[in-house]
């Protein structure tokens, strides 16, 4: 399957990154992907005030995720996107949406919540309480899970229990001392420890490192972009994944199972 990752920098005009991710669409579709992972808050950026977060969310069933959706109709490309939306106390959901052929196909809420680095996405922002969230997606098992969930290797587990073979990971990682290295260290280790491949999508723009990458099942970033907007390709393959498990078994090898239980509700 082809693999596409758009990587932009939102504005703060939520029809502005609508058109912007309509031509991303437009072109992984043209590009015969079978995937097109976009940045989490593709909706709107939010920079100096967080909590203008609460006022540009959009529900659902809102003009920015239909017009995303609306988009793939008549295509097989599966397009995962992060947006806001009102969670019903003030405060909002991290939603993923996955859009295919003019239909919304899956939702993911959000699990951990950004509240370090001095920041706390949890004053506007509700957690989820779902469990993770594996697809199909053209033949493949396709995971989904946001940003800083990325620093917690039980997440990335429990979609490879769930059978994932690719990690979508929609992010706006925030600039700061030693975050793009953090960043590298955490993508390619959840690909190499699950023997998947990830397909992480990064926004780009004053706030954020943008460096949106494929990994392969052994680690190795097979594609990866700058700090600039733009669209990278990778070809996820059956047989080299089939070879990376039989190479390096440690979903085989493993002694302990990660429990899919909450360990606590913000």
């Amino acid at each position: 399957m082809r693999i596409a990752v758009g990587q932009f920098a939102s504005a703060e005009d939520w029809t502005q990154n609508l058109r912007t991710c309509q031509a991303l669409i437009d072109q992984a579709v043209a590009g015969d992907a079978g995937l097109l992972v976009l940045p989490e808050g593709s909706l709107a950026l939010f920079v100096d005030e967080p909590a203008r977060i609460r006022q540009a969310a959009q529900p659902l069933d809102g003009p920015f995720v239909s017009g995303l959706v609306e988009r793939t109709r008549g295509s097989a490309t599966t397009v995962i996107a992060g947006v806001h939306v009102p969670a019903g106390d003030g405060r909002v959901h991290n939603v993923l949406v996955a859009a295919r052929d003019g239909e919304l196909v899956a939702t993911y809420t959000k699990l951990h919540l950004y509240d370090a680095f001095g920041r706390r996405e949890s004053d506007n922002v509700v957690p989820g309480t779902n469990a993770p969230v594996v697809i199909d997606c053209a033949g493949w098992k396709v995971g989904m899970m946001t940003c800083y969930d990325v620093r917690f290797p039980e997440m990335a587990r429990l979609l490879a229990d769930q059978g994932a073979q690719i990690i979508a990971l929609p992010t706006a990682w925030v600039r700061g001392p030693a975050k793009e290295w953090h960043w590298e260290v955490m993508v390619t280790a959840r690909a190499l420890e699950n023997t998947c491949y990830v397909a992480a999508s990064g926004e780009c723009g004053r706030r954020n490192i943008g460096a949106s990458m494929v990994v392969d099942p052994l680690g190795i970033i097979r594609s990866r972009l700058g700090d600039a907007p733009g669209m990278l390709w990778a070809d996820a393959s059956a047989g080299e994944l089939a070879d990376a498990r039989l190479t390096l078994p440690v979903l085989e090898n493993r002694r302990f199972a990660v429990d899919p239980r909450l360990e606590r509700h913000v």
